[in-house]
């Protein structure tokens, strides 16, 4: 289901004021959807379509992409416990994984050259789907931040949260 946003909420993400959005509405340059009860809302593809980021969300189909990550190299086998879980998973909802990247680094450590590839790739729109053994495989501070930014270019973060492998 597409996410929806409140005026005052939509307002924000687009720097301009709810009048501005109202103004807008009344001569047709960016159009609100209204509820039942006549309340005014807008949609992440309409926020998508006016920043320029997406024009047709059906056309950018991106790839679904395995995050796993430990601290160290010697951590190998914890690595390899996150991707079989990590398949698993998907395997078991019916979806697929078109690409795994195993990562080595602090998740304090934001110059990661896989993970700074993956944000890259997120960017230009070439991935849809992350999925993550736990918030802190991607990051330890700042996830929500992350997810959020991520959200606004059409990237799902899928977190499937076991302790087991999250160490």
């Amino acid at each position: 289901m597409e996410r929806h946003y409140k005026p005052n909420e939509f307002a924000k993400l687009l720097n301009v004021s709810v009048l501005t959005l109202q103004r807008w509405d009344r001569l047709g340059k960016l159009k609100a959807f209204r509820t039942p009860t006549d309340r005014r809302y807008y949609t992440h593809n309409q926020y998508l379509e006016y920043t320029g980021l997406k024009t047709d969300i059906k056309k950018r189909k991106g790839k679904t992409v395995i995050y796993a990550r430990v601290s160290k190299t010697s951590q190998k086998y914890d690595l390899n416990n996150q991707i079989k879980f990590l398949q698993d998973y998907m395997n078991t909802k019916g979806l697929i994984v078109d690409e795994i990247v195993e990562d080595y680094g602090s998740n304090l450590n934001y110059n990661r050259q896989k993970w700074n590839k993956l944000l890259d790739e997120c960017i230009l729109g070439e991935v849809e789907t992350i999925v993550i053994s736990h918030k802190d495989r991607f990051v330890r501070f700042g996830y929500d931040c992350f997810e959020r930014l991520l959200f606004k270019f059409g990237v799902n973060i899928i977190v499937v949260n076991n302790e087991k492998v999250s160490l």
